[in-house]
């Protein structure tokens, strides 16, 4: 696990003398980019020549300080050129990129640890959520490069994951901090993401090494499938900040989650205990569909959605903000990339 400390009182403090002393320089203006919403705050050049990595490097800790403030940052109107300038920014701003392992949606490999984002059909919206938040292993942070907008639509909304807990009814935060998520995951090649996709490999040894690893129960069934169940948290720690979060995704694996002609249809076809994916209490209890329900509502009413521009990078801290999609028309090619490893032990 990685080592984060909290940061100082001293650089905390020196937050509001930074951001002024940054614009005073006349390189880049600091606002919010929507009216008395501190999610995302907007960085951009004053010049727009300005070179994102280029000025990123000499402004490293003020990058960090104002993420832990805000949870997200949007940079925009920077000189970035294409993928390996997007790269370079992540490496700059915060070290090696990670690789997307232990998968739970498609995307392609672009270049390094570049990946597109979930590839999803455009006509589909893809809810809020914190990634990786299924798991026991997680990216303190993720960037987003917007290096091409659709033609209509595909916004990718963001929320204050502090905000979402706060408004969470005591009775179900309680709950589930008490029994904790169960994932239950079937992978079958026909429906959803088969085993050798999510873990990367064809290798059942590497499969069974990662998984014990990671806490992950597992169980190998007929005709090569395979079956794993991990209880995760529901509700998490900031280790720099120390501020509770909603962190989980209770939400999109549990079976309400699927349209209902699809779910019927599933249901049809397996037993629940069968279903590619569901999402259950620690202990093995169900979920209630109206407990799900209520905290999709809270996530709608908490998201932020704003246009993007081609050029645009979002960069997040993974556990105060979640993100999502919206539908889209026409070609859109959006890249992430992720950094600064993270275990919990619940």
């Amino acid at each position: 696990m990685k080592d984060i400390s909290k940061p100082s009182l001293k650089n905390l403090s020196n937050l509001r003398r930074k951001a002024i002393s940054l614009s005073q320089a006349g390189a880049i203006a600091i606002d919010n980019l929507l009216p008395n919403r501190p999610l995302p705050l907007l960085i951009q050049p004053t010049n727009e020549r300005l070179d994102l990595c280029a000025w990123a490097k000499h402004n490293r800790e003020a990058i960090a300080t104002h993420l832990l403030k805000h949870g997200g940052i949007l940079f925009r109107n920077f000189q970035l050129n294409g993928v390996t300038d997007f790269e370079q920014f992540i490496q700059v701003t915060s070290g090696e990129l990670l690789p997307y392992t232990y998968r739970s949606t498609p995307r392609s490999h672009v270049s390094g640890n570049i990946y597109t984002s979930t590839e999803y059909p455009a006509s589909q919206s893809i809810p809020l959520h914190n990634e990786m938040s299924y798991s026991r292993h997680w990216c303190m942070k993720i960037y987003f490069y917007c290096f091409e907008n659709a033609q209509q639509g595909g916004e990718t909304p963001i929320a204050d994951s502090r905000r979402v807990l706060d408004r969470i009814d005591s009775k179900i935060r309680e709950k589930f901090q008490q029994k904790q998520v169960m994932y239950v995951r079937n992978y079958r090649k026909e429906f959803d993401l088969s085993w050798e996709n999510v873990f990367q490999t064809t290798n059942k040894s590497e499969v069974e090494n990662y998984c014990r690893n990671a806490g992950i129960e597992i169980e190998w069934l007929d005709k090569d499938r395979l079956k794993t169940k991990q209880i995760c948290q529901a509700i998490a720690t900031h280790p720099k900040t120390g501020e509770t979060v909603w962190f989980n995704q209770a939400h999109l694996f549990h079976v309400s989650n699927l349209n209902p002609s699809v779910r019927v249809g599933l249901l049809a076809g397996f037993k629940e205990e069968e279903l590619p994916r569901n999402a259950y209490y620690g202990d093995g209890s169900p979920i209630e569909d109206s407990v799900l329900e209520e905290i999709r509502g809270i996530y709608q009413q908490e998201a932020i959605i704003f246009p993007w521009q081609t050029g645009d990078v979002l960069l997040l801290d993974n556990m105060l903000s979640c993100h999502g999609r919206m539908p889209f028309v026409g070609s859109r090619k959006v890249l992430v990339g992720m950094s600064e490893p993270f275990s919990s032990s619940i």
